[in-house]
């Protein structure tokens, strides 16, 4: 058997799965950091297979990181609330309750509320003139606004909690970097939390609130998980989208020449870019057969979103950006029963923030030569650390 690989997040395209992931075999065996031998997948079957099944556990205290990250090192169980390192029946029962409060009627019903947010950020845009950054004037304080309205969060402690959750996705962040972070961030949402007890407001943590079976620090755990992951995940998308978009003139055009393409282009770039590029760990709970290896009781599988969705018996040329690719099918909200809760509003926020750039600024471009967008491979999610455009 080859030498077992080991993961790095250095990319040669920026849009492209690091060259390393690319041996053209669903499954090859990955050294960790800590020493553990365990499996890289990267077929989209071999994927959805381990993803969906429950042979392979998401429990935290299993699991070994592929990359130094302290987020997803710690030892032990889960934080009381960190449902997405659960497994049934403590994850059922938190999703269960999550799953009320962002129905898709909930999601559905804020896209007017998202859409004025939008038009305010274009229109201080339009007022400053170019050249702006784009992930500070735009991709980062649209997401970050609308989960702090949800959530019942102040928007005036948004950069506070900004430069903890950055700080807890950096890759090499050391040990007592980690603790000062994720103190910070949990103290502030505990504080929170007490708050929202016996109120009557209409965001998710007030809801959460009112269900007397969930202690203190479990909603804790439960905020500060969507306060990451609700702001994180769409400002990369928003950024490192429109970077695609700007480097790909073609696909550009086709989508300001038919609006109606929005809601496809979402999906393509999610699909294309796939920016949670560490990965999704599980364990294996007994011996499994996974794509012709024999995946052993306690190794740990990381599951390669971003080459999965580039894998070309599931589509075809994988590695073109096209945003009339017909939709559905990716894997980059995951898969089975830990599949991204917030995907709904995370497509909403993308559909609309495309759609009213595109069509407010019509000659967007790049303000700097392409090589000079800094990109975060230094982070746990892909994205740009920021994007000078002008028009």
């Amino acid at each position: 058997m080859p030498n077992p690989m080991t993961m790095t997040l250095a990319r040669e395209h920026p849009f492209d799965p690091p060259a390393n992931l690319r041996s053209g075999k669903p499954i090859q065996r990955l050294s960790f950091p800590d020493g553990h031998l365990g499996w890289l997948v990267t077929g989209y079957e071999a994927a959805r297979q381990v993803l969906g099944d429950a042979r392979f556990s998401a429990r935290q205290e299993l699991r070994h990181s592929p990359v130094r990250l302290p987020i997803i090192e710690q030892g032990g169980p889960a934080r009381p609330g960190w449902f997405v390192r659960m497994d049934a029946p403590e994850h059922t029962r938190y999703r269960r309750l999550l799953t009320r409060q962002f129905s898709m009627r909930r999601m559905t019903a804020l896209t007017p509320r998202i859409e004025a947010i939008v038009e305010e950020h274009l229109d201080a845009m339009a007022r400053q003139g170019p050249p702006v950054d784009l992930v500070r004037a735009y991709a980062l304080p649209i997401p970050s606004l609308v989960i702090c309205e949800l959530l019942g969060v102040p928007y005036s402690e948004r950069e506070h909690f900004q430069q903890q959750t950055a700080a807890l996705l950096r890759v090499g962040l050391g040990v007592e970097e980690f603790r000062e972070a994720i103190t910070g961030l949990g103290q502030f949402v505990y504080g929170l939390v007490r708050s929202k007890r016996g109120g009557h407001g209409d965001d998710v943590l007030s809801g959460l609130a009112a269900h007397a079976e969930l202690t203190d620090e479990e909603l804790t755990g439960i905020a500060m998980l969507l306060l990451v992951a609700g702001h994180e995940t769409t400002a990369n998308m928003l950024a490192l989208g429109t970077y695609a978009l700007l480097r790909d003139p073609h696909q550009l055009a086709a989508l300001r020449a038919d609006p109606s393409l929005a809601e496809n282009a979402v999906e393509e770039l999610l699909r294309y870019l796939s920016i949670i590029h560490i990965g999704l760990a599980r364990t294996a709970l007994e011996d499994v057969e996974l794509a012709g290896e024999r995946v052993a009781a306690g190794e740990t599988v990381v599951v390669a979103m971003n080459e999965a969705n580039r894998d070309a018996a599931q589509f075809d040329d994988p590695d073109r950006l096209a945003v009339d690719r017909p939709a559905g099918g990716h894997l980059a909200f995951g898969h089975g029963v830990h599949q991204c809760l917030g995907q709904q509003l995370a497509r909403i926020e993308m559909r609309v923030g495309f759609s009213a750039l595109l069509r407010r600024f019509p000659d967007l471009r790049l303000a700097v030569p392409p090589e000079e967008v800094p990109l975060r491979t230094d982070m746990a999610v892909h994205g740009v650390h920021r994007l000078p455009v002008t028009w």
